[in-house]
């Protein structure tokens, strides 16, 4: 699945990345490489708990759905990560 991700940057913080289709699932790291990386682990790992709870995942949105909500005005960029899961894990889509 691919999932938008926000990226959020002040001078003297490290890299925090915010999934808004996933409320709660965030990350951060002091590199953007890293907080990319960081950003799928978390995404994988929130999805599977949405799952073990049999818990519908929500559909990714697009970037500029994301942007036009005016929730994540203060984004410092944005990008879309792919996460495949393992394990034989299936998201459950909500319609």
């Amino acid at each position: 699945m691919l999932y938008p991700i926000a990226i959020h940057k002040d001078e003297d913080s490290d890299y925090g990345v915010t999934v808004p289709d996933l409320p709660g699932c965030v990350s951060a790291d002091s590199t953007l490489g890293d907080a990319l990386m960081q950003a799928v682990e978390a995404i994988r790992e929130h999805i599977e708990l949405l799952t073990e709870d049999n818990r519908e995942v929500p559909r990714p949105g697009t970037i500029q759905e994301h942007r036009e909500s005016g929730i994540y005005e203060d984004a410092y960029l944005w990008r879309i990560v792919e996460v495949d899961f393992l394990d034989g894990a299936r998201a459950r889509r909500s319609a």
